[in-house]
Formats: C-alpha cells, sequence, structure tokens
C-alpha cells in the first residue's frame, strides 16, 4: 500500500537515530529527475573510543569513501531527501523499507526479526579477490605460490576496480528492481563481449558467486583459440556448468538476452556493436570501456566554428572526437531508455584507455529536449555516428 512520503522518511528517521537497536542503513537507486548524492550510502554504528558513532560509506560507483558522525551531527533528514529510491532500515528486531514511487508515494514493507549490531571499526580495505583463487593463477596473473606476478599487477589493479564498478552497480539495481533477484533457477545472466583472455569474464564469475549471487556467465570472442583456452580453464576450475564461452562476432552472437552486458576495450566500432547488442537484447545494466576510436575522426572533415581553434592541431582533434563519440553513446542510451554516466575505470597511471560508460536501464522515455540536443550536436559537427544507425537507424 502506497503511504504518505513525508510521513515514511519519518519513520525512517526515527528508527537511523536510535543508535542503541540500529544495525545498518542502504539508500540506492534514484528518484526520477533527481541525482542523488551518491550511486549508494551505506551507514552503520561503530563504538570508537567507547563512542557510538555512525559510519557513513557512499559509493560513486567507482570508490567508496567513508566519514564518522556523532548522531547529532548527521543530517539524517536530508540524506534521506536527496533522491535516494530505496531506503533500507535494518534494526535489532527487525527491518523498514521504502520504495519510493514515480509519484513520489512510498510503498512500505515492515518485517519482524532478530539482528545483531556488529559496531567493530576496520578501514582496511579488503581486497576483493583472494590472491590464491585458482582462477588468477590459470590466467597468468597469479603464480604458483599465490603471490601477483609483478608484470601484471597493472592487470590485477584492473580486475579488481572493475569489480568495485560493478558490484555496488549491480546491487542497487537489483534492489530498484531493475534487474530480477537472483536465484539458483533464474541465475543472472553476464555476457562479456569481446572477452579476449577472459580476465573480467572468470574475476566476475568468480566474485559473484564468492557472495552467493547465482550467475550463469558468456564470453564472447571472434578468435576460436580464445574459446579454446578459455573453455579448458573452465574445465580445470570445475565451473563449466555455469560459465562458457563462444567464438563470434558480437553483431551475430547467437546468445539471447542479457541482464549484465560487459565489454572493455572493443575497438573502434566493435564498442557500438556491443552497445547496440545490449540495447537489442534488453540487458539491464551495462559496464563499456572503449578502446580506439577511429570512426569519427575520419567523419570531421571541417569543424563547426570556432572549433578550428583546436581541431588545426592533429592531436587535439583526434581528443576532440574521442569526447564526441563517448558522450554521443552515453546519450544514445539515454534516448533508448537508460541511465547513463561516463567514469573513470582506472587511473590513467594504469591503462591510457581509462574511461568507462555505464548505463542502467529504467525504460524512461527520452525527453524531446534531449533529442533535440542529440540532433543540434550531429548537424553542427556534420556526422553519424555508428551507434545511432545500429540503434536510432539514423
Amino acid at each position: 500500500m502506497t503511504t504518505d512520503l513525508t510521513q515514511a522518511f519519518d519513520e525512517a528517521r526515527q528508527e537511523i537515530e536510535r543508535t542503541e537497536s540500529l544495525v545498518r542503513v542502504v539508500l540506492s537507486g534514484s528518484q526520477r529527475n533527481m541525482t542523488p548524492p551518491a550511486v549508494r550510502i551505506d551507514i552503520r554504528p561503530v563504538l570508537i573510543k567507547d563512542k557510538v558513532l555512525l559510519q557513513v560509506s557512499a559509493s560513486d560507483g567507482r570508490q567508496i569513501t567513508s566519514k564518522n558522525y556523532t548522531p547529532q551531527e548527521l543530517k539524517v533528514a536530508e540524506l534521506l531527501e536527496s533522491g535516494f529510491s530505496n531506503i533500507l532500515v535494518e534494526h535489532t528486531t527487525g527491518s523498514l523499507s521504502i520504495r519510493v514511487t514515480k509519484k513520489h508515494g512510498a510503498l512500505v514493507r515492515r518485517e519482524k526479526g532478530e539482528k545483531h549490531q556488529q559496531l567493530s571499526h576496520d578501514q582496511s580495505k579488503k581486497r576483493l579477490l583472494d590472491p590464491f583463487d585458482p582462477f588468477l593463477r590459470e590466467v597468468g596473473i597469479a603464480d604458483s605460490d599465490g603471490q601477483i606476478k609483478p608484470t601484471r599487477q597493472d592487470k590485477y589493479r584492473q580486475v579488481e576496480e572493475f569489480l568495485r564498478l560493478l558490484t555496488p552497480t549491480l546491487m542497487s539495481a537489483i534492489e530498484a528492481g531493475h534487474i530480477h533477484a537472483p536465484t539458483k533457477i533464474a541465475p543472472l545472466k553476464i555476457v562479456d563481449l569481446g572477452c579476449g583472455n577472459a580476465y573480467l569474464t572468470f574475476a566476475a564469475h568468480q566474485y559473484l558467486s564468492s557472495i552467493n549471487i547465482p550467475v550463469q556467465v558468456i564470453g564472447i570472442d571472434i578468435r576460436q583459440e580464445s574459446r579454446k583456452r578459455n573453455s579448458e580453464i573452465a574445465e580445470r576450475l570445475g565451473i563449466s556448468a555455469t560459465i562458457e564461452f563462444r567464438a563470434e562476432e558480437i553483431s551475430q552472437s547467437t546468445v539471447e538476452g542479457a541482464d549484465v552486458v560487459i565489454a572493455l576495450h572493443a575497438c573502434d566500432t566493435a564498442t557500438d556493436d556491443a552497445i547496440a547488442w545490449a540495447v537489442k537484447n534488453d540487458a539491464r545494466l551495462m559496464l563499456v570501456a572503449p578502446c580506439c576510436h577511429h570512426d569519427l575522426q575520419s567523419q570531421i572533415v571541417d569543424s563547426p566554428d570556432p572549433w578550428q581553434i583546436v581541431t588545426k592541431y592533429g592531436l587535439l582533434e583526434e581528443r576532440i572526437a574521442d569526447l564526441l563519440t563517448d558522450a554521443l553513446r552515453a546519450h544514445i542510451l539515454k534516448l533508448v531508455g537508460y541511465r547513463s554516466e561516463v567514469i573513470e575505470f582506472v587511473g590513467g597511471q594504469h591503462t591510457p584507455r581509462n574511461l568507462m560508460i555505464r548505463a542502467v536501464k529504467t525504460g524512461a522515455s527520452a525527453d524531446p529536449i534531449d533529442i533535440k540536443r542529440y540532433e543540434e550536436m550531429v548537424e553542427l559537427w556534420k556526422i553519424k555516428p555508428a551507434l545511432a544507425l545500429r540503434v536510432l537507424n539514423k
């Protein structure tokens, strides 16, 4: 039953302020036409120097920052009203969950059950992947002693950062109802397009399985040797029932449907093929890290005024084309019902290709002003983005 939102928020505030019984709080998702201050915020009581403080951990989808507040310092009401669409408050005798509707009502659910506070304070940053996980050895990142090879430290960091991007976004999408809650009968279906040596394919499978999320993972790569190598690794790890590999072109893949699509460093318009495949197969979440960009670079012949002062320099013209390509990709996704954003993947010291497009399917209709802005941009630069031809048919 829909409840008045103000009353629901007030009930949640009161539960949060009862620190003697509070277990944890999770704020996630976003209300329509609102941008909350983080992808997800977790709040829990911690005991520091005999005082109970509230530890607030905010994730921007790339990294998590934590800060401790006294109960009086934390502005709970402001946080609740800052645009999150899902609010979970757990206390020692049960839980309260609130989902904000499109009409700004509140769907409230209360459950009873015993829960326990964990007041320990741990500031250490945990590794998501155990260096001794056999898959790291099989793909060549770790040696036989479980030590990360010096030459593969950047790859290990890239895999870790990818999981730190994937996990909070995935959890938020599940909590918001954009992705079904995975079960053994209906596991989370992940498709990695252009998987190559499958570092991330295996990492997603192993990590999500370790936190009890049932998965079915499929890696797609055009090379038969990649399919053979990766399939043999899966067999040695004993996970062939839940992960498979196919040698196919992305645009002609026989796979149907996906909850999550991964496409990292697919060259030039192969990235557009991956995004188009995800859109046409109704992917609910996609994480795409583009690689080289040539399509728009070759189309920009006469730059519009006054951009010639930038594009007369070859290096800057190339970078402008890169920015246009990815900005238009993110915008096109918005036009076809995704909430999209462009974020940093890993620091530039680890890879020169450190940009990622992250998009969640919300099904929202395109705003006329967004359509107009897209049309004005392509007309200004006299360009036809490859993704538009694949998804918008223009």
